[in-house]
């Protein structure tokens, strides 16, 4: 599979990453059900369509997402595989989660990773989201840290706005953003973008199939009753409509390329410029499959033109 370089000097990563999200199973903020056999069956399958780095997350399913991971894992080389994974939202004994960037907590969370992850080390740390009780200057300070004792190789940021990123980058470089984008979610395009891009910050995208939607396999009326997609914007209306039918208009495009929908959507998002990487989730290894696919579509001009001219509702 084709690798980009993450940031300035940074490690070659595959243009698509597996995503984790899902594979924690239920919690406050999970997808429903989901079972570890078939996680574990994806994670691999993932490995052997060429894909090599995983983006996890403590508090995905409350630290399981860690350990099906390490469950995946076990038998591989660690060199083998880049993992990412993050600090930040940590929970109570009653699964009640909240931001928390103190230094001792970063502490804390990122042993706990290492213990669930089997590992001594982690490839890339990341804030998961701000958090405005604490200055960035330490929160990060403390991720500059743990790289300097060698518990983390790299150290990034995700869901950060330009004035958060200069603040880190006046203490340290910041090696890779992790922001939402996708074709129908674009606001990153207006200045996040352009300063990755001028500061050579690495930008690995999470959710460019929108949670789903631009699969079109993915309806409100399929979704279990306890995942979280219930409290997303994008499965209320106005917007559940005019995905659909954006949707709807894609798949001549996407027949025309022999790709699925899943695949323009993932393939689109890797043809915009600044764009490292693209973060997938995978379900089962059929999933995984298809996505491993995607970083094989090539979007001729004419193709990113036709695509455009749809999104036109979706501007930033």
């Amino acid at each position: 599979m084709k690798t980009r370089q993450l940031g300035k000097n940074g490690p070659e990563i595959t243009v698509i990453g597996l995503g984790t999200w899902a594979i924690g199973g239920p919690w406050d903020w999970g997808w429903g059900p989901q079972n570890d056999e078939d996680s574990i069956a994806a994670i691999r399958q993932s490995l052997v369509n060429g894909i090599n780095w995983i983006d996890t997350a403590p508090v995905y399913g409350l630290g399981h997402a860690e350990e099906v991971v390490a469950q995946a894992l076990d038998g591989y080389n660690r060199d083998e595989v880049f993992i990412a994974t993050k600090c930040g939202l940590v929970w109570d004994d009653r699964g009640r989660v909240d931001r928390n960037l103190h230094p001792e907590s970063i502490r804390k969370e990122i042993d706990a990773s290492l213990k669930r992850l089997k590992t001594e080390y982690v490839d890339l740390y990341q804030h998961h989201w701000p958090d405005q009780n604490v200055p960035v200057e330490d929160s990060w300070g403390e991720l500059v840290r743990l790289q300097e004792e060698g518990k983390v190789r790299y150290i990034g940021v995700c869901n950060y706005d330009v004035p958060l990123l200069r603040r880190c980058a006046a203490i340290a470089p910041v090696q890779s953003l992790q922001p939402p984008y996708s074709m129908v979610k674009r606001e990153i395009e207006k200045e996040i973008l352009p300063y990755c891009r001028e500061q050579q910050i690495g930008v690995v995208a999470y959710s460019p199939l929108q949670t789903g939607l631009l699969t079109g396999k993915v309806s409100k009326e399929r979704l279990a009753p306890d995942d979280w997609r219930h409290k997303s914007e994008f499965f209320k209306e106005p917007k559940y409509s005019r995905v659909q039918k954006l949707v709807d208009q894609l798949r001549p495009i996407a027949e025309r390329k022999n790709l699925t929908l899943a695949q323009l959507a993932i393939a689109w998002v890797l043809a915009q410029p600044v764009i490292t990487s693209a973060i997938v989730g995978a379900r089962n290894a059929q999933q995984a499959m298809e996505n491993a696919a995607a970083a094989e579509a090539k979007l001729t001009p004419e193709i990113l033109q036709d695509i455009d001219a749809l999104l036109v509702d979706f501007q930033p």
